[in-house]
């Protein structure tokens, strides 16, 4: 697929359709480099649960971590599956 370079202020720039961001599952942002005089562009991965660690942390230091119902029952009560 050829396409063109576009005029971005001093830079120049280039469209992806959106068919090929749809494939490639890009969301935000691209990384970019250049490998054997080859531009590419790679889509960033979220990381699942990137930075839970800290803000379980941040949580505990200001005792927000506490429990908002028992996590037991405290009558013996049976249930029926």
């Amino acid at each position: 697929m050829n396409i063109k370079l576009v005029q971005i202020g001093n830079s120049k720039g280039v469209r992806i359709p959106k068919k090929i961001l749809d494939r490639c599952q890009v969301e935000g942002s691209l990384d970019l480099s250049v490998e054997n005089e080859s531009i590419i562009l790679r889509p960033v991965k979220k990381v699942s649960r990137e930075g839970w660690d800290v803000a379980a942390k941040e949580m505990h230091g200001a005792g927000d971590d506490q429990l908002l119902i028992p996590d037991v029952f405290e009558d013996d009560t049976e249930l029926d599956w």
